[in-house]
This record gives structure tokens, C-alpha cells and sequence, in this order.
């Protein structure tokens, strides 16, 4: 586990020196930002349709998705294009792919953003997997494997360390390793807080990123993960009204939610730094020692390989 003093400066970090300013200009670039119609994702594809970059919104609700698209569009001028994407439901992740390949013949930038936080015990995903692992994880898992061809065609038409996945993580992953036999409802599972399976979801996404890394690094895709920040957003919304109490102290404005996904995803700065983790605002940070083991990611993405070979 980080040392006390590293795990506070992720919670209260130090001004930032990487603004929404020194994100590079996008012109050309095609980039899918998932659950961009809300909270750091909304912020995020704001910034992106700002520097000229062509951002698809892949969002469950068409509704909340397109408002977001035309309020972004009064703010920047720009549109921003809606995908169909819902997380939790396998085929749903494969036919939201399939669409977006479609349409495209480049992407440059996956920001695997969109996420659950403690909703009840009782969410199962259509596919009825824990309702926290099953969307954090194993469709951002699924819809990045359909889209790996995609990357890697495109990454050999660029510069080196043009080509990014970025997943969003959490200083959360501290809570929890990661345990298979409650990724689908079981007694093991009922026995274990929503933090606590929201914390395993977390350290699911490092995990991933990390053999992401270890897989295609060589083959142009630079992947990375990170921890946004504490930000205030509709995230905690399943939280209940203690923890919110208790927690709003220590948020930012969603201002600052984007800024170290962005600082991943396109600086030129961090174009080499396949397999890192980044931690508010703008950082090189370390992740706890279990969301590091090699072994555990490998067998992880085999696992996650298991779940998506029939659909």
C-alpha cells in the first residue's frame, strides 16, 4: 500500500502545473471519451472539442447524452458525436463497436472514463456479473478489445505514442485486491461492502491497463491509468447522505476532474510512458503494491477473456 504521505498528496495535491491550456491541439484526432455525456467525462470532451479533436460521446442514455452534446455545443461551437454504449450489457459493448467502426477508420484516444460507485449489492449486470466489476471493468475490457484493431492500424500511421487508452481508476483500488469469486453474485460476494467491491473494480481497472501495456506497448498503443482525483460529481451518488456529508469537504470542482486523464491522453510528456499510473493533478504516481502484480493482471485478462469468447 502507498505510504501515508503519498496517499494524502492524492487527496490534497499540490496546484497544478498542467491546465486545460497546455492540452495540445487535436486537430485530426479521433478520440471516444466513454461516459462523456456527464460529470469528468462531459468536462473532458469540453476541453477535447476545444482543441479541434472529433469526440464521440459513448453514453447508455441517448437522451442525457444528446442534451450534453448540444449544451457542449453552445459553450465551444463544437459537436461532439453520440455512441450507443451501455457497459453492462456484453452484447450491447459489442454492437457499440461494431457501429463505431462503421464510422470510422482511425482512433487515436479510448479514455475508458465512464464508471459505478457503490450502488446496491443487489445490481447485476444484464450479463450477471457484480453491477461495479462488470461495468467498470469487463465492458471497458470488451469494448477495448473490439476496438484493438482499429488502435493498432492506427498507430501505424503516426507518430509513436500517438495512440492511447486511458482508464480511469481510483485511489479506491487501496481498498481491495481483486477476487474472482466475486466478480457474480455469491455468499462471498454478499459479504462484502459496496466500497469494497467498488475498491476491487479499481484495482481491476490498473490491472487491465497494466497488461494492456505489457500486450501492445510494442505495437504503438501507450496505456495508462489513474486516479482522477476526489471530484465532485453524480459518481457518488448511491453513496448515501453520511458519506456524502463526509466526503464533500475534501472534493474539488469537476473543473479539475479532467486534467490528469487529459495530461495521459495527450500530452507529449507522457506519449512514452506506457504502463504508468497517474495521480492528481497531473502526476506520476504508484498504485498499491496488489494493483501492480504481474500475475494478476495476466491471469485477470485471461479471465476477462473467458467472459467475452462466446458473444
Amino acid at each position: 500500500m502507498p505510504c501515508l504521505p503519498s496517499a494524502l498528496s492524492e487527496v490534497f495535491p499540490p496546484t497544478t502545473k498542467f491546465t486545460a491550456e497546455d492540452v495540445p491541439d487535436m486537430t485530426g484526432k479521433v478520440v471516444v471519451v466513454t461516459g462523456g455525456n456527464a460529470g469528468i467525462g462531459k468536462e473532458c470532451t469540453k476541453i477535447l472539442l476545444r482543441k479541434n479533436a472529433k469526440v464521440y460521446i459513448a453514453s447508455r442514455d441517448e437522451a442525457k447524452a444528446k442534451r450534453a452534446i448540444e449544451e457542449l455545443k453552445e459553450i465551444t461551437g463544437k459537436e461532439a458525436l453520440f455512441l450507443q454504449l451501455d457497459l453492462a450489457n456484453l452484447r450491447k459493448v459489442k454492437a457499440s463497436a461494431e457501429e463505431f467502426l462503421t464510422k470510422e477508420n482511425e482512433l487515436h484516444v479510448l479514455f475508458n472514463n465512464a464508471g459505478v460507485m457503490n450502488c446496491p449489492v443487489d445490481y447485476l449486470t444484464d450479463d450477471g456479473y457484480d453491477m461495479q466489476f462488470g461495468t467498470n471493468v469487463i465492458g471497458h475490457f470488451y469494448f477495448t478489445k473490439l476496438l484493438l484493431p482499429i488502435l493498432l492500424s492506427t498507430a501505424e500511421k503516426v507518430p509513436r505514442g500517438d495512440v492511447r487508452v486511458v482508464n480511469v481508476a481510483s485511489n479506491g483500488h487501496m481498498m481491495s485486491d481483486i477476487n474472482i469469486d466475486t466478480f457474480k453474485d455469491s455468499p462471498g460476494r454478499r459479504k462484502r461492502s459496496t466500497m469494497m467491491l467498488y475498491g476491487q473494480s479499481k484495482t481491476g481497472n490498473i490491472l487491465f491497463a497494466n497488461e494492456l501495456a505489457r500486450r501492445y506497448g510494442e505495437q504503438g498503443i501507450v496505456s495508462t491509468s489513474l486516479n482522477p482525483g476526489a471530484i465532485k460529481t453524480e459518481l457518488q451518488r448511491h453513496s448515501g447522505t453520511f458519506f456524502n456529508a463526509a466526503i464533500n469537504v475534501i472534493l474539488s470542482d469537476v473543473s479539475f476532474g479532467p486534467l490528469t486523464q487529459l495530461y495521459a491522453g495527450t500530452s507529449p510528456e507522457t506519449a512514452s510512458m506506457n504502463g504508468k499510473y497517474f495521480i492528481p493533478w497531473a502526476r506520476v504516481g504508484t498504485p498499491a503494491k496488489h494493483a501492480q502484480d504481474a500475475n494478476s493482471a495476466a491471469r485477470l485478462w485471461e479471465w476477462l477473456e473467458e467472459q467475452v469468447k462466446d458473444i
